[in-house]
């Protein structure tokens, strides 16, 4: 059974930092496009950052670019988010995903979904 756990969410104020975790089992996505996306009370879920299977290319939502960082660990079957710099706007439900279709900041075209991680960021 494939599961996607994340972690590391949490309450921090603005100007905070925050790492996110996300664990794959059952499954090995290291050939797999990664991303994680989030979802505000009331609005759509939203691209944050996806990460390509050799971990060379990496694509940002521009209200998230030059703050947060996506990476991976393959041996661990991991991806991460790391986020700085964290502004109130930024409260959400984090998701990761595993790229099963063909356009990385559609949420349709992901297959497997974590349960998500509640960050909130207060001012």
């Amino acid at each position: 059974q494939v599961q996607l756990v994340e972690s590391g969410g949490g309450l921090v104020q603005a100007g905070d930092s925050l790492r996110l975790s996300c664990a794959a089992s059952g499954r090995t996505f290291s050939t797999y496009v990664r991303g994680w996306f989030r979802q505000a009370p009331g609005k759509d879920r939203e691209f944050v950052a996806a990460i390509s299977w050799s971990g060379v290319s990496t694509y940002y939502a521009e209200s998230v670019k030059g703050r947060f960082t996506i990476s991976k660990d393959n041996a661990k079957n991991t991806v991460y988010l790391q986020m700085n710099s964290l502004k109130p706007e930024d409260t959400a439900v984090y998701y990761c995903a595993v790229l099963t279709g063909g356009s990385y900041y559609t949420p349709s075209d992901y297959g497997y979904w974590g349960q998500g991680t509640q960050v909130t960021v207060s001012s």
